[in-house]
């Protein structure tokens, strides 16, 4: 069984950056692709950043030249590394993996909060 625990969520300033993390545990999983969603209140959760299944990412238009995905694969993590947060950034940020069988596997989720 594969858990995610997010961290590194918080409060911050429009303008300012936050680097989310997601630990990764479980052995011996292979994952079609895995990435970062958002909700914001009121609304349906919805892709911010992924790697897919040929190596490649993805950025939602919104978070473009923004927001860099990364991970290290010999530590069991991903991250997501976000500049010039905007208001609209709010939302609890969740760490997805998705396997081949089609099933996701989703984190607790981490509050980010971009306010003055």
């Amino acid at each position: 069984q594969v858990q995610l625990v997010e961290s590194g969520g918080g409060l911050v300033q429009p303008g300012g950056s936050l680097r989310l993390s997601c630990a990764i545990s479980g052995r011996g999983f292979t994952f079609s692709r895995m990435g970062w969603y958002r909700q914001a209140v009121g609304k349906q959760r919805e892709l911010v950043a992924i790697f897919t299944n040929g190596g490649g990412t993805n950025y939602a238009d919104s978070v473009k030249a923004r927001f860099i995905i990364s991970r290290d694969n010999a530590k069991n993590m991903m991250y997501l590394q976000m500049n010039s947060l905007k208001s609209e950034d709010t939302a609890v940020y969740y760490c997805n993996v998705h396997f081949f069988s089609g099933i996701d596997s989703w984190g607790q989720g981490t509050q980010v909060t971009v306010s003055s």
